[in-house]
C-alpha cells in the first residue's frame, strides 16, 4: 500500500509542477496587465516602476525564477487590480465557494446514491422509471438554464426565495438546486449500472440463500462492490467542482466565490490573483484525485495487486 501511494504522490507532484509552468507562461502571453490597469497619464518612468515593483520586467525566463524564488519564501505577490495580498483575497472569497460545493456534494450524496439503488432494484417498476426520468432530466437541461428558471419562479414571480448573497440558509437553496442537478443526474445513473452488473452475481445468491436480510444483501454485499464505479465517478465530480464548476452559478446568484474571483483576474489580466488561484485549484483537484486514487487501493485491494503485476 505504501509504494501505491507513494507512486499517486510522484504522480500529482509532477502534475502540478507542469500546471505551475503553464500558467505561469499562458498569463504572461496575455499581454501587460498594466496596459488594462494603468492610468493612460502613467509616464513612462512611473510605467517602469510599476513594472519593476510586480516582477513583470525581464525575459520569461527570469521572471519564472523570481516567481519561484518568491513562492519558496511563501510570498504568493500582490493583485495588481486591488493592491491587496492574494491571500487576503482569496480568503475572503473561500468561505463561500466551499460551502456552496459542500452543500451541492452532500445533496448529491443523499439522492444519487439512494436513488440509484432504487432506480437499479426496480428497474422494470414505476419508482425505477420515474427515478431514470428525473436523472435524464437532470442531464438535459444546463445548470443556467436551471439557475435563471428557479430565480424567476421562486424569487421573482413568488418571492419566496432571495435572490442574490449567502447571508441566510435560504441563500443556499436555488444556487445548490441548479449547480447539483446535473452531478445528482451523473451519479444515479453510475450507481444504477454499477449495481445492476452486481445484483445477478452468484455471491449474492449465496448470501440471500443463507437467509440475510435484503438490506443487508444490497447495501453490505452489492453496494460495497459497486463502490469502485461510484468512487471513481464521485471523484471526478467533485475535482469539477473545485476546478471553478461553479462560476455560472457564482454568476448568476452574485455569489462572491472564488470561480467569479478568477473570471475577473483572468479578464483584467491579474496575474498574481490568476496564478495563486489556479495553482490552489489544480492542488485541490490533484488532492482529490490522489485522496480516489488512495480510496481504490482501500475499497479494492486487486487495484494495488495490478499495479505490481
Amino acid at each position: 500500500m505504501l509504494d501505491f501511494a507513494l507512486n499517486r504522490l510522484l504522480r500529482t507532484v509532477v502534475t502540478l509542477g507542469v500546471i505551475l509552468v503553464a500558467v505561469f507562461v499562458a498569463t504572461r502571453l496575455s499581454g501587460n496587465p498594466l496596459d488594462y490597469t494603468g492610468n493612460e497619464g502613467l509616464s513612462a518612468e512611473d510605467r517602469s516602476r510599476l513594472m519593476d515593483f510586480y516582477d513583470i520586467t525581464g525575459s520569461i525566463t527570469q521572471q519564472f525564477v523570481q516567481y519561484i524564488g518568491d513562492l519558496l519564501r511563501g510570498d504568493f505577490g500582490l493583485s495588481i487590480v486591488e493592491r491587496r495580498p492574494v491571500t487576503v483575497i482569496f480568503a475572503d472569497r473561500l468561505w463561500p465557494s466551499l460551502s456552496l460545493a459542500g452543500a451541492a456534494i452532500l445533496l448529491t450524496l443523499l439522492i444519487a446514491i439512494p436513488g440509484g439503488i432504487a432506480a437499479a432494484i426496480w428497474r422494470d417498476g414505476p419508482l425505477g422509471q420515474a427515478v431514470m426520468a428525473f436523472a435524464f432530466l437532470g442531464y438535459a437541461i444546463p445548470n443556467f438554464v436551471l439557475a435563471i428558471g428557479l430565480l424567476l419562479v421562486f424569487s421573482f414571480w413568488l418571492g419566496w426565495l432571495p435572490s442574490t448573497g449567502n447571508a441566510t440558509p435560504w441563500h443556499y437553496v436555488m444556487p445548490v438546486a441548479a449547480l447539483s442537478a446535473f452531478y445528482i443526474a451523473g451519479l444515479t445513473r453510475f450507481t444504477r449500472n454499477a449495481m445492476l452488473d452486481v445484483l445477478g452475481q452468484d455471491y449474492l445468491r449465496t448470501a440471500r440463500a443463507k437467509g440475510l436480510p435484503e438490506p443487508r444483501v444490497i447495501l453490505k454485499h452489492a453496494l460495497r462492490n459497486a463502490n469502485i464505479t461510484i468512487l471513481s465517478v464521485l471523484g471526478l465530480q467533485i475535482a469539477g467542482l473545485m476546478a471553478a464548476g461553479n462560476v455560472v452559478i457564482e454568476t448568476i446568484f452574485s455569489w462572491r466565490g472564488v470561480g467569479d474571483l478568477l473570471v475577473t483576474a483572468a479578464l483584467r489580466r491579474d496575474y498574481p490573483v490568476l496564478q495563486f488561484g489556479v495553482m490552489a485549484v489544480a492542488l485541490a483537484v490533484v488532492l482529490i484525485n490522489l485522496a480516489v486514487d488512495l480510496a481504490y487501493g482501500l475499497a479494492d485491494p486487486r487495484v494495488r495487486v495490478g499495479r505490481k503485476a
